[in-house]
């Protein structure tokens, strides 16, 4: 059994499920799963249907976009796996947690390639069969180097682009060229210690839990739309570095469930935040 996935947002109306179930039932399809959502304050609907039959694509958009209107958001997509690229830096648990994954057909994905600003993790990732792009900032201009980042991005054409503990503030012009794209993972509960050494602060505040975020990039620092949150108690006794070493396995948590959302399209983007159905 194929199995197919229907997003729509749309400004809502009396009657929109209905409309939408009648027009599956029109082309024989069944529906396997079904969510829905209206934000009340844009009055807008929100629906994710898993579906099974064989459709004409076409077809059914064209009925669904009458019945919905000009406005309506509507795509269709078939049960496959996303290709993405992976940035990463140093650090190694994101990115050996994905790559295990990947490995073992845990994810949703075909990871195309690592790039990486170090070339520290190149032996690992080339075991795991992955190709590995070493593009060092070293010498050259933060403009020059994204450049060739870039280059090697679009050789692949990549659907995602996962930030596996990268290291390195992004521009304007590389997240705007990639807009809705890249998913990062900050190492701390967002808002709260956003940018440079997160377990630090967290310590000088005495905090007793942390947590990992996952995120779409955009311009601001820390501050795209959340995909996915969790946190893990800690006590005074544990210092920064017991911190982040205790935070090291929410984040890769963390990051691995939010690439699981969104490559199996159960996130919508809506202004700033995210409708996420589990």
């Amino acid at each position: 059994m194929i199995k197919h996935t229907l997003k729509i947002n749309c400004p809502d109306k009396t009657g929109i499920v209905n409309e939408i179930s009648q027009i599956l039932y029109k082309h024989n399809l069944n529906i396997l799963e079904s969510d829905q959502f209206v934000d009340s304050d844009t009055d807008t609907f929100f629906m994710r249907i898993v579906f099974c039959g064989t459709y004409d694509s076409g077809e059914l958009y064209d009925d669904l976009s009458t019945v919905l209107g000009e406005d309506a958001d509507i795509k269709l997509h078939g049960k496959r796996k996303k290709n993405i690229i992976v940035l990463a830096t140093k650090e190694h648990h994101c990115l050996g947690d994905i790559l295990v994954r990947n490995f073992f057909s845990n994810i949703n994905a075909n990871i195309l390639a690592v790039i990486s600003n170090y070339d520290t993790l190149r032996e690992f990732t080339e075991k795991m069969g992955v190709p590995y792009h070493y593009i060092s900032h070293e010498n050259i201009s933060r403009e020059e180097h994204e450049r060739k980042i870039i280059n090697t991005i679009e050789q692949y054409e990549p659907e995602y682009i996962i930030l596996a503990k990268y290291m390195r503030i992004l521009s304007s012009s590389f997240t705007d060229r990639f807009n809705e794209k890249i998913i990062n993972i900050h190492h701390s509960f967002l808002p709260a210690f956003i940018g440079a050494n997160p377990y630090k602060q967290a310590y000088e505040r005495g905090v007793k839990l942390i947590g990992a975020t996952a995120h779409f990039v955009n311009q601001d620092l820390d501050d795209g739309p959340i995909i996915e949150q969790d946190v893990i108690h800690i006590t005074h006794k544990q210092n920064p570095l017991q911190l982040a070493k205790a935070g090291r396995e929410v984040e890769k948590s963390v990051l691995a469930k939010a690439m699981q959302l969104v490559f199996d399209d159960r996130v919508f983007l809506s202004g700033n935040h995210t409708i996420v159905f589990k």
